[in-house]
């Protein structure tokens, strides 16, 4: 199955990256494992839930201690990954 939707990422996403430099390891394997599953099936997957109430045109993924959420533009054929956030507190703002 052909990749299908192009990844792009938000300014949040990115500076949830810089602010904690831990995260670049999770960085390498959400760019290098998690991008291409997303790429050929952004909807469905083990580690995959759509979130529910006034979040629902969110995903979340889970990695490991950390929650990646991104939204689905089905007309441009985008994943838009949101932000990254330690399960703990995922739905604060």
């Amino acid at each position: 199955m052909p990749n299908r939707y192009t990844i792009a990422e938000t300014e949040t996403f990115r500076k949830a990256l810089r602010k904690n430099k831990s995260l670049h390891s999770l960085h390498r394997r959400i760019v290098e494992v998690i991008y291409p599953l997303l790429r050929r099936e952004p909807h469905f997957g083990p580690n995959i839930k759509r979130l529910k109430g006034e979040l629902s045109d969110f995903y979340r993924y889970r990695v490991g201690d950390y929650r990646l959420f991104y939204t689905i533009d089905e007309l441009e054929v985008i994943v838009v990954v949101v932000d990254l956030r330690s399960r703990r507190n995922p739905y604060r703002e």
